[in-house]
């Protein structure tokens, strides 16, 4: 990212600038937003570029529509919503392209706000079409990203515009974003810990073979631990298994050792008969687990070696939770984990997804260090991979 201009780089005075952002907010029945999280966390890139006297023309996509307009999909609720969260007039475009939308950004003066519909109402947004990319630049002369949360997809307004209008600038979240996740993978304070969890171990593969290179500890829990169970023999009943990656979890077991990573496993489970909030549920360790049941969390033992491990850390990532935390009965292993990070020294870096949703629910989240707002970002940041929305922008 050091490599890389940012917003802090360009003059806007007087300049149309066509920033992409990460409006992908829930919406409920009613279409009103549920949680405005993303359309908070690029305020500062937009005071920013409105005080430079830029003319401030956004776009992002919402949900998942089918390549055409959805009106469920519109980011019609937006725009009064951002209006009202930055005390000025917020503009909403009935298009992201087209002769229309050219001429209401002609018409723009500094410090004026237009919000383009959803780019994803067009089958060009995520094919990258150049022809697409072409008629999205043509509204402004500077590119700034500030949408973390799709860097990882080569899509027009992510990727192709950027070739197109420079210079291509980073935001202030994408260079917050890029600073910690990529920051703690080049030179973390140490010890270094990774707590994975999640469901299934063939999501993570990479990370952990990523991870491995650098960590000087691995916890690991969430429905993925099984697999690694298994691959040492443990017997977890009827709990999630991926039986064409016992032999891989095995391979990462012996990597750990060989590299002299300290691999921690659950050595206990709060297990039930059923996947239902309010299942039987009780606790059991390795060496009793009943051939019938599910683990559904880690148990007490577990979870007190895990925060003994995260006490003394210098440098923390987290991706996924350590059990069903959406069930009461079940979340205590998940919050057991935000309470220790909460209360340790190190830096706290939440990536995205899951373990977010977990740490809000946990009342935890202002004593995190830094919540990512891209899961699939940051996951493939922790992969290694390069993300095409930041490898598009311009060098210094």
């Amino acid at each position: 990212m050091s490599r890389k201009m940012t917003i802090e780089d360009v003059d806007f005075r007087g300049k149309r600038v066509f920033c992409r952002v990460d409006f992908n907010v829930p919406l409920n029945d009613r279409l009103e937003i549920e949680d405005d999280t993303r359309i908070t966390a690029a305020l500062p890139t937009i005071r920013y570029i409105l005080e430079g006297g830029g003319r401030l023309i956004l776009a992002s996509h919402l949900g998942r529509p089918k390549a055409k307009p959805e009106a469920k999909y519109s980011l019609a609720p937006v725009a009064p919503h951002l209006a009202e969260l930055l005390g000025r007039p917020v503009a909403m475009a009935k298009d992201c392209i087209g002769a229309e939308v050219v001429a209401l950004t002609r018409k723009m003066a500094d410090g004026e706000v237009l919000l383009l519909e959803n780019v994803r109402f067009h089958p060009g947004e995520e094919k990258n079409d150049p022809e697409f990319s072409r008629q999205l630049a043509e509204l402004a002369e500077v590119y700034v990203n500030d949408a973390f949360g799709t860097a990882h997809r080569a899509h027009a307004s992510t990727e192709g515009v950027a070739r197109l209008l420079q210079p291509a600038v980073a935001g202030f979240l994408m260079g917050k974003e890029l600073e910690y996740l990529s920051g703690a993978l080049a030179a973390p304070k140490r010890p270094f810990v990774a707590v994975l969890g999640g469901a299934k171990v063939s999501d993570k593969i990479s990370v952990i073979e990523n991870l491995l290179t650098k960590v000087d500890t691995l916890i690991i829990g969430g429905g993925m631990a099984y697999t690694f169970l298994k691959a040492q023999g443990v017997e977890v009943g009827k709990s999630l298994v991926e039986a064409d990656r016992i032999e891989l979890a095995g391979r990462l077991i012996a990597q750990a050792k060989e590299k002299g990573v300290s691999l921690l496993l659950p050595e206990d489970h709060v297990i039930a008969r059923e996947f239902k909030a309010d299942a039987e549920h009780r606790t059991c360790d390795n060496s009793d687990f009943p051939a019938d049941w599910m683990a559904l969390d880690i148990g007490p033992r577990t979870i007190a070696a895990y925060q003994k491990a995260l006490a003394h850390a210098g440098t923390v990532v987290w991706n996924g939770p350590m059990g069903v935390f959406e069930f009461d009965a079940f979340a205590e292993g998940t919050f057991a984990v935000a309470r220790a990070l909460a209360e340790s020294q190190a830096t706290t870096i939440i990536g995205g997804g899951d373990s977010v949703s977990a740490v809000k629910k946990s009342g935890l989240e202002e004593r995190m260090t830094h919540i990512s707002t891209g899961g699939g970002a940051s996951l493939e940041l922790l992969e290694g991979k390069v993300l095409p929305g930041v490898a598009a922008l311009t060098d210094k």
